[in-house]
Parts: C-alpha cells; sequence; structure tokens
C-alpha cells in the first residue's frame, strides 16, 4: 500500500481511547438486517451525545438474504426504519454489493466514496468509524485511498480474541480478503472480538420489556425475527424489545439473545465500561487461524465488557 508518511507514534497517539465525557465524530458501518442487534448500537451510538455524520450499510449473506447485495440492500432499510422510530434524519449510503476478492479489489460504493470525502474534511481529531459487519466497505475505502489512514480510527467488531484456536465468525468469514486489511494496513484499529468479549453483552425479552416498554407487533414494518409483519408501535423501545422478542428461539425456555454490537458503540459511548489493551497486531492467515508476530504495528483489543454498565447505559439515554 502507499506510503502515507504515518509513523508508529502517530498510530500509537491514535489508539488512545477518548475518556468518558468526549465527544467525537463518528460514522457507523452496519449489516443492519442481519439480525438484531445493529439496531440496538445505532440507537446507542445516536444517543451517546457523538457526532453520528452517517451510516452505511454493509453486505451479508445469511438466511435473511440472497446474496451481499441484498443483504445490503435489506440493511439500508432497516437503518431508514431506526432512524424513523428515533425521529432522526442521518445521511445513509449504499455499500458494497459483493465482498472483496483479494487485498486489492477495493469495491465501488457510495459508502466508499462519502468515508473517503469524510475522512479528509477538516476537523481537530480523527474520524471514528464503528463497523459491525462485514469489514468490506471500510477495507475499501482504505485500499482505494491509502491517504485516509492517518485521519481515521476504526472500531470494527468481529473475529475471535487473538489467542484464541480459530479466528473464524460470521463478520470475519463474510469478507476475510477485507479483514486481513484492517489487520494489515497500519490504520489505527479497536478491534472487538466475539467470544469472551461482546458475547457476554447479553439480555432477554423480559429484561427488556421491564426496561423500554412491552413492545407491540402489528402491521408491516420489515421483521427480522419469526414474524415477517413485526412491526413495533411507539417510538425506539418497543422497536428494539419486538426485534428481539420476534427472532427466533425468543419463545424458548430460558432463552436470551447477545446483542453483540453494544460493545463497538460502548467503546466511545460508555468507555468505562470497555476494558482493552495494546498489542502487535495479529496475521490472518489463508486457513482463518491467528499467528503472531511481535514486530508488526500495534492495535488496540477489547478484553472485557461491563455488560450491566453497557445496558444500564443504554437504558438511560434511550429513556423517554
Amino acid at each position: 500500500m502507499t506510503d502515507t508518511g504515518f509513523t508508529p507514534t502517530d498510530r500509537v497517539e491514535r489508539l488512545v481511547l477518548p475518556a468518558g465525557g468526549d465527544t467525537v465524530d463518528l460514522v457507523l458501518d452496519t449489516d443492519a438486517y442481519n439480525e438484531v442487534d445493529d439496531q440496538f448500537a445505532i440507537a446507542h451510538a445516536l444517543r451517546s451525545g457523538d457526532t453520528v455524520e452517517a451510516l452505511y450499510a454493509a453486505p451479508f449473506h445469511n438466511q435473511r438474504s440472497e446474496g451481499p447485495g441484498d443483504g445490503m440492500a435489506q440493511s439500508y432499510d432497516e437503518i431508514e426504519r431506526v432512524l424513523d422510530r428515533m425521529s432522526e434524519s442521518r445521511p445513509v449510503f449504499r455499500g458494497a454489493t459483493r465482498y472483496m476478492d483479494h487485498g486489492d479489489d477495493p469495491v465501488e460504493s457510495a459508502a466508499v466514496s462519502d468515508l473517503i470525502e469524510r475522512a479528509h474534511a477538516p476537523r481537530d481529531e480523527p474520524l471514528y468509524v464503528v463497523a459491525i459487519g462485514a469489514a468490506t466497505n471500510v477495507a475499501s475505502a482504505v485500499v482505494a485511498d491509502p491517504s485516509i489512514v492517518p485521519e481515521i480510527v476504526v472500531v470494527w467488531l468481529g473475529g475471535t480474541p487473538h489467542g484464541w484456536h480459530s479466528a473464524s465468525e460470521f463478520n470475519l468469514s463474510q469478507d476475510v480478503p477485507a479483514a486481513r486489511v484492517l489487520f494489515d494496513s497500519g490504520v489505527p484499529l479497536v478491534h472487538v472480538p466475539t467470544i469472551n468479549v461482546s458475547e457476554h453483552v447479553r439480555t432477554s425479552v423480559p429484561e427488556l420489556r421491564t426496561l423500554f416498554g412491552s413492545g407491540s407487533s402489528t402491521g408491516d414494518d420489515g421483521g427480522v425475527g419469526g414474524r415477517p409483519d413485526g412491526e413495533s408501535g411507539g417510538g425506539i423501545g418497543p422497536f428494539l424489545v419486538d426485534r428481539v422478542a420476534d427472532y427466533e428461539g425468543a419463545s424458548g425456555t430460558a432463552w436470551s439473545k447477545v446483542i453483540w454490537d453494544l460493545a463497538a458503540t460502548a467503546v466511545l459511548a460508555t468507555p468505562e465500561a470497555v476494558e482493552t489493551v495494546r498489542v502487535p497486531s495479529p496475521i490472518l492467515t489463508d486457513e482463518e487461524t491467528w499467528s503472531r508476530d511481535d514486530a508488526r504495528h500495534d492495535v488496540r483489543v477489547v478484553r472485557r465488557v461491563d455488560r450491566d454498565a453497557v445496558f444500564a447505559d443504554l437504558a438511560e439515554r434511550l429513556d423517554g
């Protein structure tokens, strides 16, 4: 990649996270229709006090989409639904319709163009890029214009802890070349793993109903759970409750749901709830395992998330 003149010292300074009470400018890259956690993260970011400049729809492919392009399009619609429930207005941009074939294969999209433009916009502090899906859009921007590397800090949720026997995880495995760009490019990166970290950010339907109301599923609102017609009456709280209540398996005994992506927004919105450490960037192998080289540039990795503190913060911010 092109030499950006970004030094190791510069990167270390970028990896000092904002303290509680500090506010930042950010964009949010989300596969919002993939399941039901992105919706919580969008709401958390919008009510955090940080400036959410734009949202990007990320691709995904599972049982809820016909392919990455369809997943991106459905995510775009879901982002708009969340904004509508919150009576918020932000620019929303469509992202990639396919994954990267290799590390030098940026996928053009409106989201990538907007990210590059915003990264270069004059500002006193870096633009934070909170990415909670496949890394396609963010990695494509970095590859298409490496000069944005000194201008941004990426917070990406995906993969596993660096000592885990496998790196495989939904977000990472959807686009391995894009994930590898994040770890190899030298872009300031805060890595939020899933296993033993964000998987602890878990809740249940009864708890959500206590926090946000009972919800009410009527009409047609593009539900992502067991009922395709799951619309929530009222504002964002009942909407979030119904998204989880309608999720597959939610009616089972002793059931809970991981709200993975709240761990990513908590890095900036609730920093006191997140424990991190600076380490050499791991090497993501072709076998989707981690390899280590202590001579590599540093990244910051989240080691622990205080689940109770994150949900208490979300509930307080969404109150009313």
